[in-house]
């Protein structure tokens, strides 16, 4: 073979020098460089307040949900003898406007239509002015129609219920409670009207010892 069919060795690149060529090498991958440049996220405020709400969630699950056990107010049933009283001397005053001249029947129905509004104003003051609510923390009693007053009684610092009943009263099953508690503000509440008064002053009782039994057990744990 001729020196010119042979091939020139000094311009032919040999395999290592190609494997060797910074132009055959792949790129460097410039995300870890950046990731670690990349300054560290602070925690917002926001995050913080949430943090710290979650790690006292354990705690605040302990207390007990406050619920409602009786609510009521005055029953209709308690003004049945006031109606039948009425209703007695509304037929009494037409029999005498009947047999005595001297009361005519215009003075007779003008007295029997006051009566008739005092007795239902008293009535409707009664029925929409009085509202009680027994909780397992609380006694909650509100006053007034169009202005109305609210106050509470803690269950615990009840001290003693009692109730009592008229004769017409234990034949319709109510009557009124009385509670008497540590309370500066209503040291005796009476609540006048209430319907099945054996079973209510009983729950409110059953309550009140439930919660000083579970308060004295807590302080002796303590």
């Amino acid at each position: 073979m001729s020196d010119e069919n042979r091939p020139d060795e000094s311009t032919s690149p040999t395999a290592p020098e190609q494997a060797s060529s910074p132009d055959s090498a792949p790129p460097a991958d410039p995300a870890p460089a950046a990731a670690a440049s990349e300054p560290a996220r602070q925690e917002s405020p926001a995050d913080q307040f949430r943090r710290e709400v979650e790690s006292k969630q354990g705690s605040l699950d302990d207390f007990e949900h406050e619920e409602e056990l009786w609510a009521g107010g005055y029953s209709a049933k308690a003004m049945i003898g006031s109606w039948f009283l009425l209703v007695v001397v509304t037929v009494a005053l037409i029999i005498a406007a009947i047999m005595m001249p001297q009361l005519t029947f215009p003075i007779a129905l003008g007295i029997i239509a006051v009566l008739w509004v005092i007795v239902g104003l008293w009535y409707a003051s009664r029925r929409l002015g009085f509202h009680y609510q027994l909780t397992t923390q609380r006694f909650i009693h509100q006053i007034g129609i169009l202005t109305r007053r609210t106050d509470r009684i803690e269950v615990i610092d009840i001290d003693d219920v009692s109730y009592s009943q008229g004769p017409v009263e234990r034949a319709l099953g109510v009557g009124t409670i009385v509670i008497t508690s540590s309370d500066r503000t209503h040291p005796e509440l009476k609540m006048i009207g209430i319907e099945k008064v054996q079973e209510v002053a009983g729950l409110i009782d059953d309550v009140r010892r439930k919660e000083r039994r579970k308060r004295s057990l807590h302080i002796e744990a303590i």
